[in-house]
């Protein structure tokens, strides 16, 4: 396997992990607000939206909920720093194999 292959592969995995994790931390993100009118609905009742609100943002669990989303970014935001360090390999390779062709000239 060449190295240039080797690369683009190692490239071509962390991509797609990134947007695996990516495309969680955005859906957890996304749904947020759904989620929290589902819990108001659960609390039913009279109660004015924004008490509901704020009881369910004093819970436990939409604490939980708002650490899953953190959480999800942070291992969204690594996946993509991994896969620019690969993109970055390439490109020191690709300088390495310039200066070792232009040192053969000589």
């Amino acid at each position: 396997m060449s190295n240039e292959f080797h690369f683009s592969e190692n490239f071509r995995l962390a991509a797609e992990d990134w947007v695996d994790k990516e495309n969680a931390a955005q859906l957890l993100e996304e749904t947020k607000s759904l989620v929290m009118a589902q819990r108001q609905a659960q609390l039913g009742g009279d109660l004015p939206v924004n008490r509901a609100e704020q009881t369910i943002k004093a819970s436990p669990a939409w604490m939980e909920h708002v650490e899953k989303i953190v959480e999800a970014r942070r291992v969204a935001n690594l996946a993509k720093v991994k896969m620019e360090v690969e993109k970055m390999r390439f490109h020191e390779n690709q300088g390495r194999e310039a200066n070792a062709r232009a040192e053969l000239r000589l």
